[in-house]
């Protein structure tokens, strides 16, 4: 648990340090209109690298008093396996068919895989979702969403 702590707040502290150092190039004050553009995410970095430093710390001066604890106890991979694999699988299929198409086969892959749902439910929930989302966001609020290249070669949209 201690590696996985210091490693974890390391790896924290890195990101938090290249945000706090990409935010500086912009003006990070206050202006006539309120923050500048990089007010928010400099503050940001800040609370990142504080935190993490503290993970940190805490890990080097306290650590011997959780190092018998493993950081993933025995099966703790599978549910996060379960959880990840039609997510990674959702975002190729999302660069491949476009969001809509991959967000019904995600949903429909996840709903029995699983929540264990009847087939009725998976097919409504996977088919009205995607298409309630297709009319909100494209037609009435006109944000264009990834349309794939599959789906513009075909010209489906």
């Amino acid at each position: 648990m201690r590696k996985a702590d210091i490693a974890c707040g390391l790896a924290l502290l890195l990101l938090g340090g290249l945000v706090l150092w990409e935010s500086l190039k912009l003006k990070i004050g206050w202006g006539l209109n309120g923050p500048e553009g990089g007010f928010f995410p400099f503050w940001l970095a800040v609370g990142l690298v504080i935190c993490s430093g503290a993970i940190v710390l805490k890990a080097f001066f306290l650590g011997s008093s959780y190092t018998d604890r493993p950081f993933v106890r025995k099966g703790g991979w599978v549910p996060v396996v379960k959880v990840a694999v039609p997510a990674f699988g959702m975002v190729a299929l999302t660069e491949a068919i476009g969001l809509y198409p991959a967000a019904a086969i995600y949903l429909a892959v996840y709903m029995r895989w699983i929540g264990r749902h009847r087939w009725v439910t998976i097919l409504l929930v996977s088919i009205l979702l995607p298409v309630a989302s297709y009319f909100l966001f494209d037609k009435w609020f006109l944000i264009p969403m990834p349309k794939g290249y599959w789906t513009v070669i075909s010209g489906l949209y």
